[in-house]
């Protein structure tokens, strides 16, 4: 596997990869990343540094908080995992899971990092301001998960796996569903989800029609190498006011993850080099896993061609990354 082979994704996670302790390894390691964390910084007026680092006002899980504190996150580790490579081939595409996208428009260069820290600190407020409701993760095929949510007034939010898909809808309309899917199966657990509201879902619609100003008056370019859309499932069409329209719709529409891999899969982009955010109990970034594998690799199994999960998402993961890269 090479960087430059054309087999590479480049997947970028979503809110909930967020942590306390985000990114202080790179700002540690790496004067790239603490150029980065500094100008980001500057652009939204406060210390993202000591957000992410440190969250003395416990504030990271806030939505408008969470978003450039995930997207700075994200493309310091690209900038890091780049810098180490040395100057790698474009991959062959790159994706991101709902914020993530804009971590992946970055990275092709449709987006400057400022433009796009920019949108997702009004993205993130609005989400804030607007949302409300509650999503739902169920272990369910589309359809049966569909059929479950709408009886219950709520809608499909994202679509992660055949069977894992995430509803969304009103706290009390969520509580009803979550008692019925219960009783009709009671084997299969059904996971409430920490977010302000459900997002990507019709509950979304009034965020995103004042985004729509902000999106109109942001510039962007075609990006340089593919871009997948959490809309469509397809490859971004390099017309700027397709993906600006794209993104409008991300809001309040499913994400289609799985349709994104089945896309990149199919054009043979089966090396998913994971870049950002994190999971896990433990207290440091080198105690985290990437938040994406577990979907990617049981999506590469049913696919049944040969990949892999690389993560780039801590100082020590993106050096062993950066390492296998060029070697091979």
């Amino acid at each position: 596997m090479t960087d430059g082979n054309g087999s590479v994704l480049y997947v970028f996670p979503g809110q909930g990869a967020q942590y306390q302790g985000m990114g202080s390894d790179l700002f540690r390691d790496f004067p790239v990343a603490r150029r980065l964390y500094g100008e980001a910084s500057e652009i939204l007026g406060y210390d993202l540094a000591e957000l992410s680092f440190e969250d003395p006002a416990q504030q990271l899980n806030l939505t408008r908080f969470t978003q450039p504190a995930l997207l700075t996150h994200e493309i310091a580790c690209f900038q890091v995992y780049k810098e180490l490579v040395g100057d790698p081939s474009p991959p062959g595409a790159a994706a991101g899971h709902s914020l993530g996208e804009y971590a992946a428009l970055v990275a092709a260069e449709a987006l400057s990092f400022e433009d796009a820290l920019r949108l997702v600190q009004k993205r993130g407020e609005l989400m804030g301001e607007y949302g409300e409701g509650e999503l739902l993760a169920l272990p369910l095929e589309l359809e049966a998960a569909r059929a479950l949510a709408e009886r219950h007034y709520c809608q499909v939010a994202s679509c992660n796996l055949p069977d894992q898909n995430v509803v969304g809808g009103a706290a009390k309309d969520i509580s009803a569903l979550a008692d019925e899917m219960a009783a009709l199966h009671p084997t299969k657990k059904a996971v409430l989800l920490k977010t302000e509201g459900a997002f990507h879902t019709y509950f979304m619609t009034t965020a995103a029609r004042h985004f729509r100003s902000v999106l109109d008056a942001t510039g962007m370019a075609a990006p340089k190498f593919p871009v997948l859309s959490n809309y469509t499932g397809g490859f971004h069409d390099p017309d700027v006011s397709s993906m600006k329209a794209r993104l409008f719709f991300q809001l309040f529409n499913p994400v289609n993850w799985i349709g994104c891999l089945q896309t990149a899969f199919e054009k043979g982009l089966t090396t998913c080099i994971e870049l950002g955010g994190g999971l896990g109990s433990g207290p440091e970034p080198d105690t985290k896993r990437p938040n994406l594998a577990g979907v990617i690799k049981k999506a590469l199994r049913r696919s049944a061609q040969a990949g892999a999960h690389l993560a780039a998402i801590n100082s020590d993961t993106i050096r062993a990354t950066a390492s296998q890269v060029k070697r091979d």
